[in-house]
């Protein structure tokens, strides 16, 4: 009885000390999933609290005479006329009687208010509209920068206002006049870069990213679901075979700086093509994709019952038949979901681009697959690496946009998953 008793306390002491380092194990796994909840939850905060004012603009909305003998201009269809006219004095005219306490003399602190860009607007506006002269009309520019900063930002010590103390108060009267106002910043998404942070928009890089991204699908999809049938369904068993296996696996964890490399040696420096071109951007990204989805490709490929194969061979199929037939669409859904995946680790690629010219200041929206262009990470790169807060704002909005774009592409990467996916 002795020993029974010693015997049944050991296994107690045993199943304690197992459900200890159980429950201690559920706890290093909770502990790491709050730790992890928690950095995203920093990171997005970070993000969000920086970047949604990046979807504000501040504008201002006044009466503005059209005098063409204040501008110096006769005729509003002559393009030289226009070119030589000034836009810029009816501007100050229209803000200066907007504000009660402003003079003559605080002509230079006024003109401080409006944007550079704004005597280009009533250009444009006027050689549209040519019976405008000499007529007044009400009409909506964008702020100065630094009025924006101040309108979207006045008492956080983050940010550095730049208008004296008189334009502080000029702006806070503007406001409760109505004539400053704060709404959707709609040229965010209708512009491409631009030196002025109030002027800069992500469409040139939306345009380029679509671009390049379509190159990347075109070519990286078919290559990569081909060059996986093959070495699954086709391919000898061989030294040689196991050798193209290993090199692809190691190439899906080479840096893709390394890719960047390789693009500029190859397709730049030896066969001649264009720097900063979606093309490029998009051959480079094909490389550093291809090997992600000729894995998933296998995977897919691999899940497919062998019984499929035996079935469809049973009846007289060749072995082509079996695999375009009755292989290929069941690995189908595998094959969309790793493809997908491997889009979204591309679109977020920053480091091969650098390397391939597309880091330059391009402010127009491509048109072609063979104009200069920029990408959305290489715009935040851009962005984020500027002096101006203004510009660090607008390089969050960025973020929140390329992390809407990798989002989604996740979720239709997942959800094409449980939609097509077959159990067997």
């Amino acid at each position: 009885m002795t020993d029974q008793r010693s015997q049944a306390e050991i296994v107690r002491q045993s199943l304690k000390r197992r459900y200890r380092k159980e429950r201690r194990f559920r706890a290093y796994g909770i502990a790491a999933i709050a730790v992890a909840l928690a950095a995203l939850v920093i990171l997005f905060t970070d993000i969000i609290g920086k970047g949604y004012t990046g979807f504000m603009k501040t504008t201002l909305t006044m009466e503005v005479q059209i005098d063409g003998e204040m501008m110096y201009l006769d005729d509003a269809t002559d393009e030289r006329q226009l070119k030589m006219a000034d836009f810029v004095e009816p501007l100050v005219q229209a803000l200066i009687r907007e504000i009660p306490s402003a003079t003559e003399t605080d002509r230079d602190a006024v003109r401080d208010l409006i944007n550079p860009y704004a005597s280009v607007t009533l250009r444009d506006r006027l050689k549209e509209n040519p019976e405008w002269l000499n007529t007044t009309r009400t009409m909506t520019f964008l702020a100065h920068t630094d009025v924006d900063v101040y309108a979207k930002h006045a008492g956080d010590e983050a940010y550095s206002i730049k208008l004296s103390e008189q334009q502080q108060a000029w702006v806070d009267q503007l406001q409760e006049d109505g004539v400053v106002e704060t709404s959707f910043n709609d040229v965010f998404f209708q512009n491409g870069d631009s030196r002025d942070p109030s002027k800069a928009g992500i469409l040139g890089a939306v345009v380029g990213s679509l671009l390049t991204m379509f190159v990347t699908l075109i070519l990286s999809f078919p290559i990569g679901v081909a060059a996986a049938i093959y070495l699954e369904e086709f391919a000898p068993q061989n030294k040689l075979t196991d050798f193209i296996e290993v090199n692809i696996n190691n190439l899906a964890a080479v840096p893709s700086i390394i890719f960047g490399l390789l693009g500029l040696a190859v397709f730049i420096n030896l066969f001649g093509m264009p720097r900063s071109v979606p093309v490029v951007g998009g051959l480079v990204l094909t490389l550093m994709t291809l090997p992600t989805i000729i894995i998933s490709s296998r995977a897919a490929i691999k899940s497919v019952p062998p019984s499929i194969r035996e079935a469809a061979e049973g009846i007289g199929a060749s072995k082509m038949q079996v695999v375009l037939h009755h292989v290929l669409p069941l690995a189908m859904p595998g094959m969309l979901t790793g493809s997908i995946i491997g889009m979204a680790q591309a679109l977020g690629e920053t480091a091969p681009l650098l390397l391939i010219g597309m880091v330059a200041f391009i402010v127009d929206v491509p048109d072609g697959f063979f104009d200069s262009a920029t990408v959305l990470p290489v715009q935040v790169f851009l962005w984020a690496g500027s002096p101006e807060l203004a510009f660090i704002e607008r390089a969050s909005a960025a973020i929140m946009v390329l992390l809407t774009f990798l989002i989604s592409m996740n979720a239709l990467a997942i959800w094409l998953r449980k939609r097509l996916e077959r159990r067997w």
